[in-house]
């Protein structure tokens, strides 16, 4: 009898919870989205543009990206890489701290090009420039030393979107203005009390170190340093190859913040485990970087999807502009519930623009938005 009552009071209990709980977590009226961010004046633009200029005299400014073995963020890197090799207007290397490949999050593993040391031993005089994405939590001591070292020998550092974290972690944020990721800012402030978060602008540059604000702010930042090393022209060939319309710092911070409807839809993904799928994104020799890294962090995003890379063989395959990716599954033995079509080649900033409304319609609008969110992207296609 008193087992009886007991799972008839936990039966009650959740039958209570499945009723209750989609009434509390029913999608509601979202905010009302803002207006676009104003165009920077060309003045400040220019002095933007002016402190982000190479200090040495040469063709072919050195470029680093620099990407943790353990977790590199796949767009902040893919972007920069691609944006920079494409322009062609500087000498770009992906360095790691070890030779083993680089896991990106989220998605497959990549072959860094040299190592910290052995770059070092090619370029004693330091880089021109030193790229960090974000690579969560941002504490290797390794890295972190090895930017001051390269700051101390005159390499104008940049982040992108949380690799701020990386460049507070190495003491390079105090007493300098910057921006960041919408999610970091709270953070950084309380442990570097002395850096100024500069809202409204998706890159700051102060004092040789230049910050960005999300995920979305990877392109127009490496479009910026393009104009400083190779000139406007440089900068609007490559920009329109992209699809990129304007690059400046133009920003609106209060778009991007955690209301109660973003609350509700990352508990509402969490618990319904029963829409969750595993997309597959077929990779090809040749494929774009910037597309590739767009299209990935649209989908995993979401909390209802896991991506995987699809290769032929499982063999490593070669991107547009040579970086060798390791795909994480074969594609002939995938196992996947939904096959997107190959990243696109042309106008690939374009691709969480025209994803977007697809993730809305596979899944819902909250969660179209929850990913336009994350990702620090400001979309018009549905409130915040």
């Amino acid at each position: 009898m008193h087992k009886r009552a007991i799972f008839a009071g936990v039966g009650a209990i959740v039958l209570a919870a499945l009723v209750v709980i989609p009434i509390v977590l029913a999608p509601g009226t979202p905010a009302a989205a803002l207006p676009p961010a104003e165009p920077i004046a060309a003045d400040e633009q220019a002095a933007t543009i002016a402190a982000m200029r190479p200090t040495r005299h040469t063709d072919r400014p050195v470029i680093a990206i620099i990407a943790w073995n353990q977790a590199t963020e796949l767009s902040d890197f893919f972007s920069a890489y691609g944006v920079l090799k494409r322009a062609d207007i500087a000498e770009v290397t992906v360095v790691a701290e070890r030779a083993d490949p680089v896991q990106l999050y989220p998605g497959p593993k990549i072959a860094p090009e040299a190592t910290i040391a052995a770059f070092d031993a090619q370029h004693p005089q330091g880089a021109d420039y030193v790229v960090v994405p974000a690579m969560d939590p941002g504490t290797d001591r390794v890295i972190a030393d090895w930017l001051v070292a390269q700051h101390q020998k005159g390499a104008k550092i940049i982040s992108i979107c949380n690799g701020s974290r990386m460049l507070a972690f190495a003491g390079l944020l105090d007493g300098r203005r910057a921006a960041g990721h919408w999610s970091a800012v709270a953070e950084l402030h309380q442990k570097h009390p002395t850096m100024t978060f500069v809202p409204d602008r998706r890159y700051v540059v102060d004092d040789g170190v230049a910050t960005s604000t999300g995920i979305t702010a990877n392109i127009p930042i490496m479009l910026a340093l393009v104009e400083a090393v190779g000139g406007r022209p440089a900068a609007e060939r490559t920009a329109g190859e992209l699809g990129v319309a304007n690059w400046d710092a133009r920003h609106r911070s209060a778009g991007f913040e955690l209301t109660l409807e973003h609350k509700k839809t990352f508990i509402r993904n969490a618990l319904t485990f029963w829409r969750r799928e595993t997309v597959g994104i077929p990779l090809a020799e040749g494929v774009d970087e910037v597309a590739l890294g767009l299209l990935v962090d649209a989908y995993a995003r979401t909390n209802l999807a896991s991506v995987v890379t699809l290769g032929a063989g499982g063999a490593p395959v070669v991107s547009r502009h040579g970086l060798t990716i390791l795909p994480d599954r074969p594609g002939e033995s995938a196992g996947v519930d939904h096959l997107l079509s190959p990243p696109p080649t042309e106008a690939p900033a374009q691709t969480l623009e025209n994803e977007l409304p697809v993730v809305a319609e596979r899944y819902d609008l909250p969660t179209a938005r929850i990913v336009a969110l994350v990702m620090e992207y400001p979309w018009a296609g549905g409130g915040r």
